[in-house]
């Protein structure tokens, strides 16, 4: 690890300080990495083709016309992005899902897009983690199968 200097003004290192005393980093180094990390990810996942690890919640009204069908649809029609959905009832008309997305940026984002254009469909909110293959293979022990993981 590395040791630096930086000179920012101190409304920003109030920011930092907030953040440190709230709970929610260490330190003020840590605080500091994290939001590297943030932007990182934000670049990568901007960057184009980067494969991504993602999660899309939307709640929709279930009473809309053909809705729930146009939803379905729309992930079977993406089902090599799709890893697993949950569905949850919120109340008589309104419905939470959340699906687990693996693949390239665009495609997420454009799926993301399309249930966000449905009409009935609100709240959706998509968050995406860029990912890397692991060139190393691996197993575990006798009678395990070889496999790779991703890293992120």
């Amino acid at each position: 690890m590395q040791r630096i200097t930086i000179t920012i003004d101190d409304d920003m290192l109030g920011l930092i300080d907030e953040s440190v005393r709230r709970g929610r980093h260490a330190n003020r180094s840590e605080a500091v990495r994290d939001m590297i990390r943030r932007v990182a990810s934000h670049e990568t996942v901007a960057s184009g083709q980067a494969p991504c690890l993602a999660v899309l919640g939307y709640v929709y009204d279930h009473e809309a016309r053909s809705l729930a069908r146009r939803v379905t649809r729309a992930l079977h029609d993406h089902h090599d992005l799709t890893i697993a959905t949950t569905h949850v009832h919120v109340d008589h008309r309104s419905c939470l899902e959340a699906s687990l997305l693996r693949g390239p940026s665009p495609a997420i984002h454009a799926l993301a897009e399309q249930l966000a254009a449905e009409r009935g469909v609100r709240h959706v909110n998509l968050h995406v983690v860029p990912i890397a293959p692991s060139p190393e293979r691996h197993d575990h022990g006798p009678g395990s199968t070889a496999h790779s993981h991703i890293r992120v």
